[in-house]
């Protein structure tokens, strides 16, 4: 594999990782937040009116930002019916097949997000709700959400070329399900395939 593929491969699995694991900690400022509804609400008579809306915000943050890690721990919902009965370069001649769907879709979700966000800042559009937050800052995140998916989805492509030629490409990630066939494990002098799909 080309050296400019392989630097961004291990460039996009490195920042996804990265952010991922921060967006984790997202969790519990929703928390926080709830919470502190709920004391405001039932102990001081005093509700705010930002506390459930911005749960919803954050919640939104967490999980389109953590959409690229998803991707990258190949923890996506997969339909295993025949794919599980086939030797390793199929699967991952069909991983690369249907890479280019997702790519495609993500293209497609990433224009449509930007021409959102783009009416949204050209007309200062508000949620429609009592608190009525401005909209454009949740959208161009949802943007960077897709971004960092679809580059995510193209090192994908790539691994998956590279793992038909038999290569391995990408970061060694201790928290990735996928464990490549050609990898053994010894414990104790054994040897144990690890295959989880």
């Amino acid at each position: 594999m080309p050296v400019i593929i392989k630097k961004f491969v291990h460039t996009v699995d490195a920042i996804n990782n990265m952010v991922g694991k921060w967006v984790l900690y997202l969790v519990f400022v929703i928390m926080g937040i709830l919470i502190y509804s709920a004391i405001s609400r039932y102990f001081f008579k005093n509700p705010v009116i930002w506390g459930v809306e911005m749960a919803q915000f954050s919640m939104v943050v967490y999980y389109i930002l953590g959409g690229g890690f998803s991707i990258l721990l190949q923890s996506h919902v997969r339909m295993d019916v025949l794919y599980t009965r086939w030797g390793r370069r199929r699967q991952s001649g069909m991983d690369a097949f249907t890479s280019l769907f997702l790519i495609a879709y993500l293209s497609l979700l990433l224009y449509g997000g930007i021409s959102s966000t783009i009416y949204s800042i050209e007309f200062n559009q508000h949620n429609n709700t009592a608190w009525g937050p401005p909209i454009a800052p949740l959208k161009c995140v949802l943007d960077i959400g897709i971004l960092l998916m679809l580059l995510q989805s193209i090192s994908e492509f790539f691994k998956a070329i590279a793992r038909t030629k038999g290569i391995v490409l990408g970061l060694r990630i201790p928290d990735l399900r996928l464990v490549e066939a050609s990898d053994l494990e010894k414990i104790s002098g054994v040897e144990v395939a690890v295959r989880c799909r």
